[in-house]
């Protein structure tokens, strides 16, 4: 929880104390919630995992299914409306803003949501689709539907995204997001 807080100081400039990110951003706590919900769903245990995931929507308005898997540091900008299906699996120090859906096309059991790979960012309101890879150190631009796969290092910008350019690293975050 330490390094979390660490990371939402050093990505957010108005984060102002560790005891407002732990109690007024709606990201933390969801991430919270979902570490429960999550330890009881590898249990098995049946209701319990969906009725946290549940409160925890109902809470913050950020829905993560118990079954998703997270990351160390991941970070939910704002929060509303960002949705994360279950079989989505999110990598270390990956950043999400508001309105992000990582959800899925199929209705066939199995993997059917996004990997997302380290260092990533996507940008509000982005849909990311499918069973696909992103690529460590890429980023979505805001509102972009991605429904293939991304290259490491690559911006995704546009309605179904298509790689643009190279970038550096995320984390020299800037916002230099090609619209």
């Amino acid at each position: 929880m330490r390094s979390l807080i660490q990371a939402y100081k050093k990505s957010d400039p108005s984060a102002q104390s560790s005891i407002e990110i732990l109690l007024l951003y709606p990201g933390i706590k969801a991430l919270a919630i979902y570490r429960m919900a999550h330890f009881l769903f590898e249990l098995k245990v049946p209701f319990f995992p969906r009725a946290l995931a549940e409160f925890s929507r109902w809470l913050t308005g950020i829905e993560i299914h118990s079954g998703a898997k997270i990351g160390r540091n991941f970070m939910i900008d704002h929060g509303m409306g960002v949705v994360i299906g279950e079989t989505a699996q999110i990598g270390d120090d990956v950043i999400l803003y508001h309105g992000v859906t990582l959800g899925g096309v199929s209705l066939v059991p199995g993997k059917r949501h996004p990997t997302i790979g380290n260092r990533v960012v996507i940008g509000a309101g982005a849909k990311v689709l499918g069973n696909i890879t992103i690529g460590d150190d890429s980023r979505i631009g805001a509102n972009s539907v991605v429904v293939e796969s991304v290259p490491p290092n690559s911006t995704i910008v546009g309605l179904y995204g298509k790689a643009q350019k190279r970038v550096t690293p995320v984390h020299d975050i800037q916002t230099d997001y090609v619209i």
